[in-house]
């Protein structure tokens, strides 16, 4: 599916790009490099009504990207390089890579990728998704908007058709915003469970003897996620350290290592602020990442536990987009001028 967002971004991008401002922009504007965030690397068509489809891009495409990273001759470095880099402000750009949720394909299909390219990387796990307590709420309600006639929301919410492709779509994403702004934070899985919202036959997430694998090679650190993927801005202080430290205990209690790295789920204004950054450098984690987009500058030196990342956007998978996004000139677009992207 193609929205007007989706396509005003694109035609951005390739505007930046063909006019060359992006190439000029580089040398002055990309700082000291990207962090990349990734979530599903897969070839399966996964989100069929379009409205998770950022979140995948295949095998084909990471290949191409590194292909590309390698040849213009940036280091690919792991997260536990990256305070060191910005606080020299190192003048070459490295690239960090970054994969949230710690799904099953970034084991089958995308650490091969890795491996074909010596390329490090980092998988954010929240213990309760590899468990099954925790549901993927955006990837359930759309099987559910699939599967059904009609939705029901609960308390006289109405009824939401879901015949057509058009009425799946926007009953689906009415049931996304319901369920993360409307239903308390700590009741979203029973919501959810509550609307019919199952696990499903196939298996989404790695499983420990997974990850113990990936925590043993060379090319992967394992990070934090919470426990519950909670969006960590909606709970109290008490919760927020809990999830935290319990996400980097219980991973380390699987796997024999700690997580020195946070991943703030969701990511965005709605869900960490200086508070929650605040709260990550308590838990004792050495940096956290935010989806807020940006390039690394020396100034993160001092932030941290707020570190903006450079979304690989299953909506824009060519190689040309994912440069453009890491000039620098995007954030600062994106960030009215500010080139220091924080919360």
């Amino acid at each position: 599916m193609v929205d007007a967002k989706n396509a005003a971004i694109g035609v951005t991008l390739g505007a930046l790009r063909l006019s060359g401002a992006a190439a000029l922009a580089r040398p002055f504007l990309a700082g000291c490099g990207a962090i990349l965030m990734l979530h599903r690397v897969t070839r399966a068509n996964w989100s069929p009504l379009g409205v998770n489809s950022g979140l995948t891009i295949t095998p084909d495409f990471l290949d191409r990207l590194l292909a590309d990273i390698r040849r213009r001759g940036q280091a690919i470095v792991a997260m536990d390089e990256i305070p060191a880099i910005v606080r020299a402000g190192r003048g070459a750009q490295v690239v960090a890579i970054t994969a949230d949720d710690a799904y099953l394909d970034n084991f089958t299909e995308a650490l091969p990728v890795f491996e074909a390219h010596g390329a490090p990387f980092t998988v954010y796990v929240a213990p309760a998704l590899i468990s099954g307590e925790t549901l993927p709420w955006w990837e359930v309600i759309e099987e559910l908007a699939m599967a059904r006639e009609e939705v029901r929301l609960p308390d006289g919410g109405g009824t939401l058709a879901c015949r057509t492709p058009d009425e799946k779509r926007r009953a689906a994403t009415r049931l996304m915003a319901w369920l993360s702004q409307e239903v308390p934070e700590n009741d979203q899985q029973a919501a959810l469970r509550a609307l019919g919202g199952v696990a499903g036959p196939k298996r989404r997430f790695m499983n420990w003897d997974e990850l113990r694998a990936l925590a043993a090679h060379p090319l992967a650190t394992l990070g934090a996620h919470t426990v519950h993927h909670a969006n960590v801005k909606r709970l109290s202080e008490d919760d927020v350290l809990r999830e935290m430290r319990e996400s980097a205990a219980i991973v380390e209690a699987e796997t024999g290592t700690r997580p020195r790295h946070f991943a703030y789920p969701y990511g965005g204004p709605a869900a960490v602020g200086a508070r929650e950054a605040a709260l990550a450098a308590e838990a004792g984690f050495e940096t956290a990442v935010t989806t807020r987009h940006g390039v690394l500058v020396p100034g993160h030196a001092g932030h941290l536990h707020a570190l903006p990342r450079i979304s690989v956007n299953g909506n824009f998978q060519t190689v040309a987009a994912t440069r453009t996004l890491m000039s620098g000139l995007t954030t600062l677009l994106a960030g009215r001028g500010r080139r220091l992207v924080t919360v």
